[in-house]
């Protein structure tokens, strides 16, 4: 049995909402690096196939859904049980974020999420127009209820790997950049916004791609109508099927004829007039290199592009471009291709490949920064499979990715138990790394001279900028013409 670093205690009781994937892989991270009372953790989750995991070690399970009507009644008296803060661990689906969040914080209690979550009905409501949909909408309620309600209990909002370890994953790599090209510059203190804006702004950086291959291959083939991912199918197929998003840049010069702004707020991000996970952008990451992602919307690509305009107001002096350019699992891939292919009505059955279903393969995740003085550099996470059998139990390299990252903010969460509603980016990036680390495998940083125009075949004429490589106009998959 390893030495495990303890980062943390807590002194009061502890409530876990949902056990899937993330749940399941984050329980033996709980235990390996924070203090405290197994007696007084409990699991909640509507569904029961892992409970043996809770059963062999005697922690209290409720098998039930946390919806609008019950969460009050079900989370007040657990997380108020006894002496001591508690925290809540919210991984799960169909459950609202800012809801539990809000009511944790009345009952001062830490708390901590993944991603800004509805409850059940939001993203299938054919009566919702699309800009209800997408994640401005839903990162805009909790930067409302942050403006509103300053300080208190600690509540961090979005820290999974994407959105947040690779929040963590841009400042790194921007001070790599501006490194490398030789900026004389000083690495700007964890809240000053304006500072990073700037420091992204003088290194040339037109934006990021949250670039990710998952190489992960499963043992045996796809069944037919059998949706297979390396994680939750439920969640994938819902941001899929929103709107895609994307934070617009300041750089750019042509927007798609379907994109449409924002109803109201900053116009920070655009969204287009299809799912995500149809829409196809070019993309570089080191083992594949040049590739296809989709544009799934994702809530980073509002809140990095967010934090990084410098100026306010319709027409900030300067913002980045920001997008998930996502190549799932070859599984994942044939998953939805079969899905659009049936209308985009999913498959009737789901699963979620474990670490014994897969054979070799890895995550890639990592940032991509283009468009300064060396052209592009990605930095991130190379977690192979086998990596992850060695590392922890219960989840394949995908959700070690993931569990490392809530981990890191809990831990940061314990040590500012004050600092009120947060996001990755607000938060420092250096120790939430030096806590997750551990659990990453390879993480290095790659420069590339590879641009959306490289290798572009000539057969059929295309409408591109080829003044500017790095032009959206050229980053995303259109029809010739």
């Amino acid at each position: 049995m390893a030495d495990w670093p303890i980062h943390a205690r807590i002194e009061g009781p502890i409530v876990m909402i949902g056990f899937g994937s993330i749940g399941r892989g984050f329980l033996p991270l709980l235990e390996r690096h924070i203090e405290f009372d197994p007696d007084r953790l409990s699991v909640i989750a509507p569904d029961d196939l892992d409970r043996a995991l809770l059963d062999d070690r005697n922690i209290r399970f409720l098998h039930q859904a946390v919806t609008s009507d019950n969460y009050r009644d079900l989370l007040q008296p657990m997380l108020s049980e006894g002496s001591g803060q508690g925290f809540c661990v919210n991984l799960s689906v169909d459950t609202s974020s800012l809801d539990i969040m809000k009511l944790c914080r009345e009952i001062g209690v830490l708390y901590i999420d993944t991603v800004v979550e509805p409850w059940a009905g939001f993203y299938f409501d054919a009566d919702a127009d699309s800009a209800e949909r997408t994640n401005y909408a839903l990162h805009k309620t909790v930067r409302e209820e942050k403006i509103s309600s300053p300080g208190g209990a600690t509540a961090v909002s979005c820290c999974g790997a994407n959105p947040g370890m690779v929040s963590w994953f841009v400042k790194k790599a921007l001070t790599d950049v501006a490194d490398a090209i030789g900026l004389d510059y000083q690495e700007p203190a964890t809240g000053d916004q304006q500072g990073w804006a700037r420091l992204m702004q003088q290194a040339g950086v037109k934006g990021v791609h949250i670039a990710e291959r998952d190489t992960q291959r499963a043992r045996e083939p796809k069944p037919l109508d059998v949706f297979w991912n390396t994680w939750s199918v439920e969640g994938f197929i819902s941001e899929g099927l929103q709107p895609a998003e994307l934070g617009w840049g300041t750089h750019e010069k042509w927007r798609p004829g379907n994109a449409c702004d924002q109803k109201d707020g900053s116009n920070l991000a655009i969204f287009l007039q299809q799912p995500g996970a149809n829409t196809r952008v070019r993309t570089w990451c080191p083992t594949p290199g040049a590739q296809y992602g989709f544009l799934v919307t994702h809530d980073e690509a509002v809140s990095i592009a967010d934090f990084f305009t410098l100026g306010s107001g319709n027409s900030p002096e300067f913002r980045p471009t920001v997008h998930y350019a996502y190549h799932p699992s070859n599984d994942a891939v044939l998953s939805l291709h079969e899905m659009f292919g049936n209308g985009g009505n999913a498959q009737s059955h789901h699963h979620i490949l474990d670490e014994d279903e897969i054979v070799d393969g890895a995550d890639e995740l990592g940032v991509l920064l283009y468009g300064h003085e060396k052209n592009a550099y990605w930095f991130g996470s190379q977690l192979s499979i086998e990596e992850t059998r060695d590392l922890a139990p219960y989840q394949n390299a995908t959700g070690l990715q993931v569990t490392s990252a809530v981990l890191a903010g809990m831990v940061w969460a314990l040590e500012n138990p004050e600092a009120g509603i947060v996001g990755t980016d607000e938060m420092d990036f250096r120790r939430c790394l030096e806590i997750q680390m551990p659990y990453l495998g390879p993480v290095q940083g790659y420069f590339t001279d590879w641009t959306p125009l490289t290798a572009r075949n000539d057969l059929f004429p295309e409408d591109l900028d080829h003044d500017d490589p790095w032009q959206f106009r050229n980053v995303l998959v259109r029809s010739p013409g």
